[in-house]
């Protein structure tokens, strides 16, 4: 193993460890659930801790100079979002709770102006949060949904999936890296091919945007959408962009305060985007911290991140893979996650093991059951890599496999 462990890490990332940035890794363990939530660097918890407390104000309403002065910091931080994403503008920003609520945001919005017998093409490796709300959808327009299946190696099989848009899909929805396994989507490719039909492209960018470097307009997505826990920022916030001409096309999905012109009992009138969608006092401290965690990735690198973890991943899956009773899934190339099984053992098992050994895991069907049928399995075991992780975490996650195969009584 120990030939295995020795493959060079990225320059930026040897030159020291990042673990001792995040307050959560403090401790003799090994965190490797970054695909679920990611920990946290002490600079993104200080700007959350300033954010509620010497620098806490609302937004967009006090005429105070505290306030003022938060409403530039949290339209600042839009503008960073927007740098982050390679948006044409600001105002292509949308803050939300978290990509689950940007995709229900596109449904129940962008979603109405659809008719029976339209079509919505997913895959078949796509998280609940991209296959329940277009199956609400559907139950309230009759539209169809469609699901392009994959590779052998469990990437979206790109070929079918293009030849599967036809004149009444309206829209394609996709994970841009699969919360499973890891694959990466050629988001141009099916851009470019769903526009040649008249259909747009949504991407879940979760599992992406902490490992690859973004350019929206580049990408040829219409709308895309990512969480910011998973970004080394808070939960409770993320991000919808959207292209600009669409977002002012979509009606309001949400009523309330701030996402108004003027009210009367008779007529109400309503602000342009982002205002529109963002109804209510938002996640001041929120968008604030995710300003702070997008601040942290770029002084780290995305190249460098998604180097490392490549790295990291390849290392497993050649330890691992050493093991006759464990079942690899996912491609080789798979980015930052690690999804597997080992024969004749639940990976709930796998994971209370590795646990009293120092390792976290995810264990069970990443809310992805549809895949879990797909594969033939109830559940798979997940270890996802941040850019905190290094190979002492790749050498706990081999030996704790070795001790749930001797435990078990399997080779």
């Amino acid at each position: 193993m120990s030939a295995i462990l020795a493959s060079p890490l990225p320059t930026r990332m040897r030159e020291g460890s990042r673990k001792a940035d995040f307050p959560g890794l403090a401790g003799d363990w090994s965190y490797l659930d970054t695909a679920a939530t990611a920990q946290k660097p002490q600079a993104v918890i200080d700007a959350i801790a300033r954010a509620y407390g010497p620098d806490y104000a609302t937004v967009h309403r006090g005429v105070y100079e505290r306030s003022a002065t938060m409403t530039m910091r949290f339209e600042d931080a839009r503008a960073r979002v927007a740098r982050f994403l390679g948006a044409a503008s600001p105002d292509e920003v949308v803050f939300v709770r978290g990509a689950t609520e940007g995709i229900n945001l596109v449904a129940q919005s962008w979603g109405e102006r659809l008719q029976a017998g339209d079509r919505i093409l997913i895959s078949a490796l796509e998280h609940h949060s991209n296959i329940v709300p277009w199956q609400l959808l559907r139950d309230r327009k009759g539209i169809a949904i469609d699901v392009a299946p994959l590779t052998e190696d469990s990437r979206i099989d790109e070929d079918a999936l293009i030849a599967m848009i036809g004149p009444r899909t309206r829209l394609v929805a996709i994970a841009h890296v699969s919360n499973v396994l890891g694959g990466v989507a050629d988001i141009a490719r099916i851009a470019a091919a769903a526009h040649a039909q008249g259909a747009l492209l949504l991407v879940d960018g979760c599992q992406a945007a902490p490992r690859l470097a973004l350019d929206v307009g580049a990408l040829g997505a219409d709308f895309y959408v990512m969480s910011g826990h998973k970004l080394y920022g808070p939960t409770g916030i993320g991000v919808l962009w959207g292209r600009a001409e669409l977002l002012e096309s979509m009606p309001p999905w949400q009523g309330g305060g701030a996402m108004i012109e003027t009210v009367s009992f008779e007529r109400t009138t309503y602000a342009p985007p982002p205002q529109r969608f963002e109804a209510g006092t938002p996640h001041i401290a929120g968008v604030i911290g995710l300003a702070a965690a997008l601040d942290y990735i770029d002084s780290v690198g995305l190249a460098a991140i998604h180097a490392h973890e490549s790295t990291l991943v390849a290392a497993a899956r050649e330890a691992l893979g050493r093991i006759n009773s464990v079942q690899l899934f996912g491609p080789a190339d798979s980015a930052g996650i690690l999804s597997f099984a080992v024969e004749g053992v639940h990976p709930h098992d796998i994971g209370t093991i590795l646990d009293e050994s120092g390792v976290a895991i995810r264990a069970g069907h990443h809310c992805a059951q549809p895949l879990m049928a797909l594969l033939g399995v109830p559940a798979t075991a997940r270890a996802s890599f941040g850019l905190y992780n290094d190979m002492s975490d790749v050498e706990r996650l081999a030996a704790g496999i070795a001790r749930v195969t001797r435990i078990f009584g399997v080779k």
